[in-house]
């Protein structure tokens, strides 16, 4: 793992040419009922099963609700072959630091008659 970045940073980033891959590990409830704009949702369950997706990646920036189980989420990401070139980094502070929209996904409210999941996240 490289390191944490900043919410800031992560947003510059999304504005420009050099946007990452946001990884939200969060369940898909409450990834549903709000997410970074162009965040891919892997709970942190299905993770081990699903990384090589990343394998083509060459920044990946993983969110969580507070910045700590994201760490652990860019370590093993980091830890694939896979992903042995690509920039890794935990998003410092999680969704709790980031300033900027989130975006819903009106049809998960729809299908499940308005109620959302528990969630761990």
């Amino acid at each position: 793992m490289d390191d944490e970045i900043s919410a800031e940073e992560v947003e510059r980033l999304l504005e420009s040419d050099e946007q990452p891959r946001i990884i939200d590990i969060r369940s898909p409830g409450a990834f549903a009922r709000g997410h970074i704009p162009g965040s891919e949702n892997v709970p942190f369950g299905e993770l081990p099963d699903r990384i090589g997706e990343f394998a083509d990646a060459d920044h990946i920036v993983t969110v969580c609700p507070h910045g700590k189980a994201s760490v652990q989420a860019a370590r093993l990401i980091n830890s694939y072959e896979g992903t042995g070139d690509a920039r890794v980094e935990s998003m410092a502070g999680g969704l709790d630091a980031w300033s900027g929209e989130l975006m819903a996904n009106d049809e998960t409210e729809a299908a499940d008659g308005g109620e959302t999941p528990e969630s761990p996240f």
